[in-house]
């Protein structure tokens, strides 16, 4: 099964916002990237991109842009057959 969500263009702002942000890190900036390649389009997020997005969920320190981001990027995420 598909997933058939789009990022929302609040989502998508906050992406954009990372992407200028000379402050961000590398792995916030993939994240936003990969949130900006799902808002017209049905993509879904590869396995190297959800593993990323998992371990900054489980991140304490990881930032509230970045998780935000991270969750947003894990619900465009293939659901595995149960």
């Amino acid at each position: 099964m598909s997933a058939q969500r789009r990022s929302s263009r609040r989502e998508a702002s906050k992406a954009a916002e990372v992407l200028r942000d000379p402050g961000a890190s590398g792995r916030e900036k993939s994240l936003a990237a990969s949130v900006l390649s799902q808002v017209r389009a049905n993509a879904q997020t590869s396995p190297e991109m959800a593993d990323m997005a998992a371990k900054v969920l489980d991140n304490p320190n990881a930032s509230a842009t970045a998780q935000s981001l991270a969750g947003s990027v894990l619900t465009q995420t293939p659901r595995s057959p149960r």
